[in-house]
């Protein structure tokens, strides 16, 4: 048995390292998306590719790690072919289970001869040399992105310029994709001389049993957790707006099972492979799967590879939730995040007390671009926070982003404006935009961006047509949407749309989504009410609508008093 002390100094040693990870990242990153926005991941690997130790970045990134180091290590020719200082690089969305932007590195690392494990960082990138910056209506992978399968991008240390030079020629920002690359390897380098120092101090013998201990460790708590949920099969249906080429939507179903200490997700259901880029590589399902069952679980934030013992994944090939070549799936993220929220959904059968109501559901994605004034190309990208679901034990909090991108944050405005040739003349909490209940939904937020240049504008924007849910007698929230105004006064009500011309003086406008409410409105406490309208979470219209309880010693006596104004009557 190892010793237990030892073993947590370990464990913790390896949190730092990928934390240092991250820090390193932000520190030396070119772009705003990758050291404002986190829209990255880094993590740890042992050499028989079990996560370690993972940094607080973007958790729906993380769980396609595994299958990303291992089909990296096979393309290049396996374990036998890995030498200290080589970096592998992969854009190939079916092996990083991501759309090619999101480029993956994967650095191995030794102690004398014998290989330790892996240190692997994936960062968005503005531009990987797709048909557009940003899409939402590819037909094939081959629109998506320039695919690099696993090579060498340094080996030995040395970089393998050929590579490089085709890289940079297939991006339109080839200066902040060189700067973001080196980031995303002195990241990794960070990690791995922390992991090392650590190795160092205690000795390989004890760092191999420690590593097994904490593996240990972190099954038998998924498993304890999972002891305390009720056997049986549970499902929830939903839908996506479309898949980005017709406006139909895309219903499907996801079923979660439980049985003794062990889960399984069901995708098999799921309809089959979309013609447009909806569709999820089985990583990101993988991924999207343990996220949800983790998230319920509420062990923590760093994970290892023991937790997910207990969690196994059921897809069908060819269908959304498992897409092969050339299938297009540059908007993979979007269903994954839908399929967290339906597992929530399905699970709150089971965990009414830990469950919680459907969020605003989406990112709310927006990224533009355009050429300026020196004729030098420029793209962007932000996403924004939503209102979030009730619980049984309070109210949907301040908007945050979705669960499957925890951890991120929109790019600030004065990043934006600084950088940009846009102006945000609104970014407030929206009242009545959250689902009413006996605790209610969390506010959504209303934006709007002005053009300042010509540009041009792609937004991934989902669950427009599904409202946040509300949960045992909640009402739903505001689903998200997004209107764009031309400077000739004509008005665009938009879904997913891809390179939409923006002229300067042209107004975007997103109302994002709020959450949906937990229980009936009119078991909420009158002076909860009363809060809210204070506040101006919401309007006395609505207030009286939905909690006629908490006006009944009013009845006649006018408005309320001191009542705030919603902010749309105050424009």
């Amino acid at each position: 048995m190892p010793d237990p002390i030892v073993t947590e100094v370990i464990r913790q040693g390896l949190t730092s390292a990928a934390e240092q990870m991250k820090i390193a990242l932000r520190r030396t990153a070119y772009s705003p998306i990758v050291y404002d926005m986190i829209d990255f991941c880094c993590a740890l690997y042992d050499r028989d590719v079990r996560l370690l130790a993972q940094a607080r970045a973007m958790p729906i990134f993380l769980g396609t790690m595994n299958a990303c180091v291992e089909a990296c290590v096979e393309a290049t020719g396996g374990v036998a072919e890995l030498a200290p200082g080589d970096v592998i690089f992969s854009t190939y969305a079916f092996d990083i289970g991501s759309h090619p932007q999101d480029a993956a590195i994967i650095v191995p690392f030794f102690v004398a001869e014998e290989l330790i494990g892996f240190a692997a960082v994936k960062a968005h990138h503005m531009d990987m040399g797709a048909k557009e910056p940003f899409i939402t209506d590819s037909v094939d992978n081959f629109q998506e992105g320039t695919i690099f399968p696993g090579v060498k991008v340094y080996r030995g240390g040395v970089r393998q310029d050929d590579i490089y030079r085709v890289m940079l020629a297939n991006s339109r920002l080839p200066v902040a994709l060189a700067g973001d690359l080196n980031a995303q390897i002195n990241a990794a380098e960070a990690g791995i001389r922390a992991v090392l120092r650590v190795i160092d101090r205690y000795g390989l013998p004890d760092f191999w049993q420690a590593v097994d201990h904490m593996l240990d460790h972190g099954e038998a708590m998924m498993r304890a957790f999972l002891a305390g949920v009720p056997d049986g099969r549970y499902s929830a249906s939903g839908a996506l707006d479309s898949d980005g080429i017709t406006d139909d939507p895309v219903p499907f179903e996801i079923s979660v099972e439980f049985s003794g200490t062990d889960v399984s997700v069901d995708f098999t259901n799921a309809p089959g492979e979309q013609r447009g880029p909806i569709n999820c590589p089985l990583p990101s399902t993988i991924s999207a799967a343990r996220l949800a069952i983790i998230g319920l679980s509420r062990l923590g934030d760093f994970v290892n590879e023991g937790h997910f013992r207990p969690i196994t994944v059921r897809t069908r090939e060819r269908t959304i939730f498992h897409a092969l070549p050339p299938a297009p799936i540059y908007c993979n993220i979007w269903p994954a995040m839908q399929a967290v929220d339906l597992i929530h959904r399905a699970m709150a059968a089971a965990l009414p007390d830990a469950a919680r109501a459907g969020s605003g559901g989406d990112c709310v994605g927006f990224v533009w671009w355009g050429t300026d004034a020196r004729g030098q190309f420029w793209a962007a990208g932000t996403d924004h926070v939503t209102g979030q679901g009730a619980t049984a034990d309070g109210d949907g909090g301040a908007p945050l982003t979705h669960i499957s991108e925890a951890c991120t944050r929109n790019t600030p405005v004065e990043t934006l404006e600084l950088r940009y040739p846009v102006l945000t003349e609104e970014f407030e909490l929206a009242a009545d935009s959250a689902g009413a209940g006996r605790f209610r939904g969390g506010p959504g937020i209303d934006v709007r961006y002005r053009a300042l240049e010509q540009s041009t504008f792609t937004s991934p924007i989902e669950r427009t047509k599904t409202a946040p849910w509300g949960l045992h007698g909640g009402h739903d929230g505001r689903a998200n949407a997004l209107e764009v105004e031309l400077p000739d006064g004509s008005l665009h009500r938009l879904r997913k749309t891809t390179a939409f011309d923006l002229p300067p003086g042209a107004v975007v406008r997103f109302a994002v989504g709020g959450g949906g409410g937990y229980g009936r409105p009119q078991e909420r406490d009158p002076e909860a009410v009363h809060a809210d309208l204070r506040d101006g979470y919401i309007s006395e219209q609505r207030a009286r609508a939905d909690y006629p309880h908490a006006f009944r010693d009013q009845r006649d006596r006018g408005p309320a008093i001191g009542v705030a104004q919603p902010a749309a009557d105050r424009r």
